[in-house]
């Protein structure tokens, strides 16, 4: 076996004999990605509390990485097309590890967003190229079942992240989140230097670095006005924001249309399959990361659970994707991705149904039927929607077709955040404030409670610590009356803390039902706008993945005759 893989999978005469331990090794690339994510939601408590981080300084550690992750997507997709998939993965790989030792090391929340922001340029080579490699390196034939298995570990990241970051959490500082990421990578460039094949377009003309720049331009406001508008306001920075994401968007539009060599053909978004593709991606992760986002707070706040017993919690999700991965790999060929799709959007809308039921009374074993059928839902959708949306794209342009199967995935993400985050946080501020009418709770201190959930939860802390104290003044005191005084008082504020614990708790929990009927609408509509656009029937899915085929041919002919 060579210590080194030289020969490019476009040279191979046969299926790459070793494709499934490639495929490992791209999975395992991904897997860092996700997790780099998921693992910061329980790490956040304890980073907040040792850096001092205000409510903006967290937003932007957690978003730092997804606005130069969303941003940067396309451009590189095509860069890796044009000089090397596999350099593209590599580079990723050290510039991701790189950011996760400064991450590290950072002592202050201006040295964490830049090191996530470092994270996110890495993972924007690592994402497009890992599904590239995955389309060259396998054939057709094999392609679906690729890339269900790719899917599948995305679904599994989602759960792995808070498991293994609360195991770190029990002995070690939030830091070492950062750190696990590490020794990953280097194992995921030692695999793809012996395992996975160079790879690049066999022909491939002058890269469109003016419509690459457009789409950062445009893609990179549209995320920040995303995160900054919801959270913070819709103030300059946000409108600006927004307005240079729409004429970004119809500068990218007009250029791409006139230019002969687009970096991404605008006109494939007119092919219903396509199309619906990319719409269920982007739906489907603005539900699971909203409701992520809402489930690993509500685990941890209202129910108790440390960090590693929320990630333990989470682990149904991970089971039940697998197993709609299987039932996807099996379903697609004989019905058509029209319904399997529509099937995973149904049941992850029924999902966000179930959480609706969610109250001040509720465990975690009402929880569990929502995660698994949210599970089951990722695994019956995604990876058909991911494969129609790679057999769009000739062998030329898989880097692209990466980049824009994985920018639906983090606008989507984004959105549900953003969307389903402001929307949580402002129910739970009025249901707090309903809950606490009448109760002579200071103006400052509902103010404090109504920021966060966790803010809530110390602000009764708060009154709680004060009834000890006045309970200790009593116990010392020596005059009969004041004692009697100063007891009364420590029962009052003692009845008043246990009275904002269920307060908040209640809150937060009817705060969730909200959001998740809100959720349930949204994905509920674009089911059936997806429905109706994608085609009919497993056997116009086979037609579907020719052009792409036909196109690399016709291609190669063109090139042979100049």
């Amino acid at each position: 076996m060579r210590l080194v893989m030289t020969e490019p999978v476009e040279r191979t005469e046969r299926p790459y004999a070793r494709r499934w331990w490639a495929l490992l090794v791209l999975c395992l690339s991904l897997l860092i990605i996700v997790m780099a994510n998921t693992a910061l939601t329980v790490a956040a408590p304890d980073m907040t509390s040792d850096l001092g981080l205000s409510g903006a300084d967290l937003q932007w550690v957690i978003d730092g990485y997804t606005v130069p992750y969303a941003a940067l997507m396309l451009l590189l997709g095509a860069i890796g097309d044009k000089y090397s998939r596999r350099g593209a993965l590599l580079l990723g790989l050290v510039v991701f590890g790189g950011g996760a030792v400064s991450g590290y090391l950072a002592d202050s929340a201006a040295a964490v967003i830049a090191a996530r922001a470092v994270m996110g340029v890495g993972a924007a080579l690592i994402m497009p190229a890992t599904l590239s490699l995955l389309a060259a390196t396998f054939p057709r034939a094999e392609r679906a079942k690729a890339i269900t298995l790719w899917t599948a570990t995305a679904g599994l990241a989602i759960a792995a992240g808070p498991v293994v970051a609360g195991a770190l959490l029990k002995d070690h500082g939030w830091s070492s989140t950062f750190l696990i990421n590490v020794p990953i990578a280097a194992v995921a460039i030692v695999g793809a230097l012996a395992l996975v094949p160079p790879s690049k377009a066999g022909h491939h003309d002058r890269i469109d670095y003016v419509g690459g720049v457009l789409s950062v331009i445009w893609t990179g406001s549209l995320v920040y006005m995303i995160i900054e508008g919801p959270h913070f306001g819709w103030d300059v920075k946000a409108v600006t924001a927004a307005v240079v994401a729409g004429v970004g968007l119809l500068a990218f539009v007009a250029w791409e249309l006139r230019h002969p060599r687009p970096i991404l053909d605008v006109r494939r978004f007119a092919h219903r399959r396509f199309a619906g593709s990319n719409l269920a991606v982007a739906l489907f992760f603005l539900a699971v990361f909203g409701a992520f986002y809402y489930l690993t707070q509500h685990l941890q706040f209202v129910l108790g659970y440390d960090a590693l017993a929320t990630g333990v919690r989470m682990l149904p999700l991970a089971g039940a994707v697998f197993v709609g991965s299987a039932l996807t790999g099996w379903l697609t060929p004989r019905v058509g991705m029209k319904w399997t799709v529509t099937a995973g959007m149904v049941g992850g809308t029924a999902a966000l149904a179930l959480l609706t039921r969610v109250d001040a009374a509720s465990s975690y074993g009402d929880l569990v039927a929502p995660l698994i059928v949210l599970g089951l839902a990722i695994g019956l959708a995604l990876s058909p929607c991911t494969d129609a949306i790679m057999g769009a794209f000739p062998e030329s342009e898989l880097g692209v077709g990466g980049a824009v199967n994985d920018t639906s995935l983090e606008l989507g993400g984004s959105l549900g955040i953003a969307i389903l985050g402001s929307l949580l946080s402002t129910s739970y501020a009025d249901h707090l404030t309903d809950a606490t009418a009448g109760r002579g709770l200071p103006a400052g201190a509902l103010a404090t409670a109504q920021d966060s959930v966790g803010a809530g939860y110390a602000v009764a802390q708060g009154i709680g610590d004060k009834a000890r104290q006045v309970a200790a003044q009593a116990a010392q005191a020596s005059d009969p009356q004041q004692a009697a005084q100063l007891k009364q008082q420590a029962a009052q504020l003692s009845a008043g803390a246990r009275q904002m614990t269920d307060a908040v708790g209640a809150s937060f929990s009817d705060a969730v039902a909200h959001t998740s009927l809100v959720g349930a609408v949204i994905l509920g509509v674009g089911t059936l706008l997806v429905a109706v656009l994608l085609p009919r029937g497993a056997a116009r899915d086979a037609e579907a993945a020719e052009p792409a085929e036909d196109e690399v041919t016709e291609l190669v002919g063109s090139r042979a005759e100049n």
